[in-house]
């Protein structure tokens, strides 16, 4: 017997009401609802929905969110911190300066969403996908992308230490002045992608890598070197 669906509209929402609700075991949509600063930790919001809902500065610190569905929701600085989002999708979400810190992130999507700033240190990554988002200065140090084809993603100022970009396509999106100690681009298509401001420190990074001449250009100069 399928659960029933409670749907809350354009409401103000704090703990108290949520656990409520979670009490008639029912599953629960979110639209156009505020939870700003709410501490929402360690609650069991698996399968809901949020679609157009205010989350910045929410607490969702070790939350169930696995199969949560999230639509055009405002979450900067939320904190994801430890929750399990196992197969959660996000989609043309603002969650700038979210903290996603050893968040179980297992089959998530994150698309057309802005990224800005955001921590994803030591996240659970297996099958973690991003397309069309802005992940400016955002720290991913460490993760994989290997084999990926990565779709119109901008890593600007992003740290990317430690990371595997080994076998990637980049289709559009940016690297420009990332922080690539230790990152590994080899046999990577960077044709398409921003190398500007790149401090290339060690050539063997990019071994096997495919550039375009005005990128090799573009790396030469960095090196302090004149092309002529």
């Amino acid at each position: 017997m399928s659960q029933p669906t409670i749907t809350l509209t354009g409401e103000t929402i704090g703990r108290g009401r949520i656990e409520r609700l979670l009490a008639e075991q029912a599953l629960l949509a979110f639209e156009d609802c505020d939870f700003q600063q709410a501490d929402l930790s360690r609650l069991n919001l698996q399968d809901c929905s949020f679609s157009n809902c205010a989350v910045a500065e929410a607490s969702f610190y070790a939350a169930n969110l696995a199969r949560t569905r999230w639509r055009r929701c405002r979450g900067g600085h939320a904190d994801f911190e430890a929750s399990d989002l196992v197969d959660a999708r996000f989609e043309s979400c603002d969650l700038n300066n979210a903290s996603w810190r050893r968040a179980k992130l297992a089959s998530c999507s994150y698309r057309g969403c802005k990224l800005t700033g955001a921590s994803f240190e030591e996240a659970g990554q297996l099958g973690l996908s991003f397309e069309n988002c802005l992940l400016i200065g955002a720290d991913l140090r460490r993760m994989s992308f290997r084999k990926a084809t990565l779709k119109v993603l901008d890593f600007s100022d992003a740290d990317l230490a430690g990371c595997d970009f080994r076998d990637v396509v980049f289709e559009s999106g940016s690297l420009r002045d990332a922080h690539i100690k230790d990152t590994r681009f080899d046999h990577a298509d960077l044709r398409e992608a921003d190398l500007g401001g790149l401090k290339l420190s060690n050539a063997k990074q990019f071994a096997g890598a495919t550039i375009s001449p005005r990128q090799a250009a573009e790396l030469v100069r960095a090196l302090g070197l004149n092309v002529a």
